[in-house]
C-alpha cells in the first residue's frame, strides 16, 4: 500500500504525529505493535503548550475536566507518611514571582497517558489517520525516494511505501539502532518497581501538592483520577509486600486498597546526536529519553517534536516548500532536547541519587513551555548571542520564538489566528498590499507592542505559531521584504 507518511510507534508522540499531520490533511499511516494503551498510566499532567497544540486541531474543548489544580504536581515534598509530619519541600524551579502576564488562553491537562492516547487515536482518526494497532513494523529501507516498510498484523506480512517515516518507537528505538544514530547525555540513572493502586486519599491533596518523598518506603504520587502510584527500590515483590508498603507509605491501615497493575522502569537520559537521517525522522523518546521527574519535560518535548515536524511534512509534501525544510527540524528540536537534559540535571528530584547536579541557571518554567528559541534556516534574525529561553515579555516578539498570546475577543486569542498557514501579522494597509499573491493571510491585530512592532511594523508567523521574521516599523518597499522573508523562511535556506 502506498500512504505519504508511515508513523511507528502509538505513544504520545507517534498518535500526535498522526494526529496533527490527519488535521494537516497529509495521508498518514500510523502502525503501533500493541493493542492498546499500557495499563500503567505513566506520563499525567500537560502543559499548557500541549494544551495550546490540542486547541488548534479542536481537540482542547474534548478532554476531560481536570480534577487537578494549577500547578498541581509541581510541588513535592518529603514526608513520613502521606498522613505524617512533613519536612522540606523541593522544587523543579524556584518559585516563580507572582506575575500579572497571563501566557495562554490554553491551561495545563491533568490527565493520565492510558486516557489520553486514546482520545488521540480517536480526533487522528476522525480526522483521516489511518491507525492500526497490533500491528508491527518488522523492517524497513530507505532510498532517494521514499521508504518502504515490512509489517505485520494478525495475517501475513504486507509493504507499506511511504514518502516519509517518523519513528516514535520509544527509547530503545528500533529504528534509530538501526540507522546507526547514538545518543549522549546522562545515561542509564536508576531502575525502579512500581505499584498502580486505587484508594480514597483526596483528602490528602487539598494544599496543592501532589507528589511525595516517603522516607524509608519511595515516591508516592496521584494521578488526580483516584490512581496512585508508588515507586519503589528494584526487587521483586510479593502482594502482600506491596500492600505492607502502600499502607506504610500512606501512613494508615484502614482504607480500601485496589491494587491495578505492577511496573518495573529503567530511568535513564540521553539525547540522539542527530534527529533526521535521510528520509527518516525521531521524535519523542526515540529521539530524546527525558525522565520525568525533573520538570515533566518527557511527554511534552515529545509532542512538541511532533507538531514542528507536521507543517514542514505538510508543506513538503504539498508542494508549498523545498526538501531542505525538514533539516530545520533537527535543527530546531534537538537543541530543546538538549537544553531540557540539561534543566532536568539542574533541578533537586528530591532523592540524591543520580549523581551531582549540573552547574548552570535554572530557567523559570514559563519560559521553558512558552519561550524556547528556535535558530535554523526557517527563522531570520535569531543570532548565537541569544539566550536559548526566556519569558515571553522579555522576548517581545523576537523571531524563532511562539508568538505571544493576548486576547482579541473573548474567547479569542492571538494564538487562534496561526497554524492554518502562514500569517502576516500588522495593523497597516501597505502591509495587507503587500500580501497580494503571496501564501501568506494577513491579519490585523491592534496589540503590536507585544510583538516588539511600532504601529507600522510587522511580524510573519509560521504554520506552527513560531515567529519567522519581523520588521519593526515599515520598510521602503515592504512587498519586497516581505517576499524576500517568506521565501527564505518557508523553504528552509538562507
Amino acid at each position: 500500500m502506498r500512504t505519504s507518511v508511515l508513523v511507528v510507534g502509538g505513544g504520545l508522540a507517534g498518535t500526535s504525529a498522526a494526529l496533527f499531520l490527519a488535521w494537516r490533511g497529509v495521508d498518514v499511516v500510523l502502525v503501533e505493535k500493541h493493542p492498546g494503551s499500557s495499563p500503567h498510566p505513566r506520563a499525567v499532567g500537560f502543559t499548557a503548550r500541549t494544551g495550546e497544540m490540542l486547541r488548534a486541531v479542536g481537540l482542547e474543548a474534548e478532554l476531560p475536566a481536570s480534577r487537578m489544580a494549577k500547578g498541581f504536581g509541581i510541588r513535592r515534598v518529603r514526608v513520613a507518611s502521606l498522613v505524617g509530619e512533613r519536612f522540606e519541600e523541593t522544587f523543579w524551579t524556584p518559585p516563580s514571582e507572582v506575575s500579572a502576564t497571563e501566557y495562554s488562553p490554553s491551561t495545563g491537562v491533568g490527565v493520565a497517558q492510558d486516557r489520553m492516547e486514546p482520545l488521540l487515536r480517536d480526533k487522528a482518526r476522525e480526522l483521516g489517520a489511518d491507525i492500526r494497532m497490533s500491528t508491527r513494523m518488522l523492517e524497513f529501507a530507505q532510498d532517494d525516494d521514499g521508504v518502504t516498510a515490512l509489517v505485520q498484523g494478525d495475517g501475513e506480512p504486507y509493504e507499506i511505501r511511504a514518502d516519509y517515516l517518523v519513528a516514535a518507537d520509544g527509547h530503545r528505538s528500533p529504528v534509530r539502532e538501526q540507522l546507526g544514530i547514538t545518543r549522549s547525555g546522562r545515561g542509564y540513572m536508576h531502575t525502579s518497581r512500581s505499584v498502580l493502586f486505587r484508594a480514597p486519599l483526596e483528602e490528602y491533596l487539598k494544599d496543592g501538592i501532589g507528589q511525595f518523598i516517603v522516607d524509608g518506603v519511595g515516591f508516592l504520587t496521584t494521578y488526580g483520577d483516584g490512581r496512585w502510584v508508588l515507586m519503589l527500590d528494584d526487587r521483586e515483590y510479593t502482594e502482600p509486600e506491596l500492600r505492607e508498603k502502600i499502607v506504610q507509605a500512606i501512613g494508615r491501615d484502614d482504607l480500601e486498597i485496589e491494587i491495578i497493575t505492577t511496573g518495573r522502569w529503567t530511568i535513564s537520559a540521553a539525547v540522539a546526536d542527530r534527529f533526521s537521517q535521510g528520509r527518516v525522522f525521531l521524535a519523542g523518546d526515540a529521539a530524546h529519553t527525558l525522565p520525568p521527574s525533573r520538570g515533566g519535560f518527557g511527554a511534552n518535548v515529545g509532542i512538541e517534536d511532533a507538531h514542528n515536524l507536521a507543517w514542514k511534512l505538510a508543506a513538503v509534501l504539498g508542494g508549498e516548500s523545498r526538501p531542505s525544510l525538514l533539516d530545520t527540524y533537527d535543527a530546531e528540536r534537538r537543541p530543546v532536547a538538549l537544553l531540557c537534559h540539561q534543566q532536568i540535571f539542574a533541578r533537586n528530584d528530591g532523592h540524591n541519587r543520580d549523581g551531582e547536579l549540573e552547574d548552570g541557571p535554572l530557567i523559570d518554567n514559563n519560559a521553558m513551555h512558552y519561550g524556547v528559541l528556535y535558530r535554523s534556516a526557517a527563522v531570520l534574525g535569531a543570532g548565537q548571542d541569544l539566550p536559548p529561553a526566556q519569558l515571553p515579555e522579555q522576548w517581545n516578539g523576537q523571531p524563532g520564538t511562539r508568538a505571544p498570546h493576548a486576547w482579541i475577543e473573548p474567547g479569542k486569542s492571538t494564538l487562534d489566528l496561526f497554524q492554518r498557514g502562514w500569517v502576516l501579522v500588522a495593523d497597516h494597509p501597505q502591509w495587507e498590499e503587500a500580501t497580494a499573491d503571496l501564501a501568506v493571510r494577513y491579519e490585523r491585530v491592534e496589540q503590536l507592542e507585544l510583538f516588539g512592532l511600532s504601529a507600522k511594523g510587522a511580524s510573519l508567523i509560521r504554520p506552527d505559531g513560531y515567529i519567522a521574521w519581523r520588521s519593526a516599523d515599515l520598510p521602503d518597499d515592504p512587498r519586497a521584504a516581505l517576499e524576500a522573508a517568506f521565501s527564505s523562511a518557508s523553504a528552509g535556506t538562507r
